[in-house]
């Protein structure tokens, strides 16, 4: 980018402030902002004329006030599908790490209290046959179905729109329109849909109670799409056998309670943390900046909100 452009850049891998984004917009005709830069309708409004194109680094959107930009004729641009291969195989981990009981025994192994093999000691559960239940099956939820095929999963999804029967035929998936038919048939349920204003809270208490109390809930998506009150109080009770989370409400804070719990595997929103990824994003983000620099209309410009 500094080959390219004039940039200025923050070196340092803390997210700026409310005041440091705004003198940061004050001053350029891009910004690229990245998950943990909340570009609100306040920063938006407050930023001038010269400010044309948000290039956003990465693919969620969801930190950026899109209808503020609409309004204000800024371009928003995003990195989409560069992080679906990496985030997949982290969901994937966490689908086989959580039934085995791996983050357990890894625990069990640091402790040096191991005491060997015994027949019913660390059991959980075999993955072939199970039924997993993907809620969004967009570029991840597709991926992590072609994966869950080869160990043996049996796949159930929902979406907004139902897939072709061939693709269907070719994923190996099964349609499941009601949401809350497929909680309750799924063994482990997974969620790769993006976060608004329907999807937060998917995950509620309501739907947890109908879960299988053997079930397993994986969350490689966004934190707000779980009611994580209802997630602890289930995890606690025992009511859901476990859970794989690599995102969470309130990052970085993480509530401290699920530290308490067993049954789950906590990783610090690693979904696109790959070298190859995070490269990969950063060249489709200096390609929307030619383009639009080149008077054109980048190829990842977000529609949503858009006329």
């Amino acid at each position: 980018m500094s080959e390219l452009f004039d940039a200025q850049f923050n070196r340092d891998d803390a997210p700026f402030s409310q005041d440091q984004l705004a003198a940061a917009m004050a001053d350029c005709d891009v910004l690229v902002p990245t998950v943990t830069d909340s570009i609100d309708a306040a920063l938006i409004a407050a930023a001038p004329p010269r400010l044309k194109l948000i290039a956003n680094y990465g693919a969620g959107v969801n930190h950026i006030d899109l209808a503020a930009a609409k309004a204000k004729g800024i371009i928003v641009t995003n990195t989409p599908g560069v992080f679906t291969d990496d985030t997949a195989d982290l969901t994937m981990a966490l689908i086989l790490n959580v039934p085995r009981r791996l983050g357990e025994g890894h625990r069990l192994m640091r402790s040096g209290e191991w005491q060997g093999w015994s027949p019913t000691g660390m059991l959980g559960h075999r993955i072939g046959g199970k039924t997993l239940g993907i809620i969004g099956l967009g570029r991840i939820g597709e991926a992590v179905a072609i994966r869950a095929r080869a160990f043996g999963l049996n796949i159930l999804y929902n979406k907004r729109h139902r897939l072709p029967a061939s693709v269907e035929e070719e994923l190996g998936v099964t349609y499941e329109p009601d949401l809350d038919r497929l909680v309750a048939r799924a063994d482990i349920v997974s969620l790769h849909c993006p976060l608004t204003v329907e999807t937060e809270k998917l995950i509620n208490a309501d739907r947890i109670a109908l879960m299988k109390p053997d079930a397993y809930v994986i969350n490689s998506s966004r934190g707000e799409l779980i009611d994580e009150d209802a997630l602890i109080d289930a995890l606690e009770s025992g009511r859901i056998a476990g859970a794989g989370l690599d995102v969470y409400t309130h990052e970085p804070a993480v509530d401290s309670r699920l530290f308490a719990i067993p049954n789950v595997v906590l990783l610090p929103h690693l979904g696109s943390a790959t070298f190859e990824g995070r490269e990969a994003s950063g060249e489709r983000v200096i390609a929307n900046i030619r383009m639009w620099a080149d008077g054109h209309r980048p190829h990842d410009q977000v529609l949503e909100g858009w006329s």
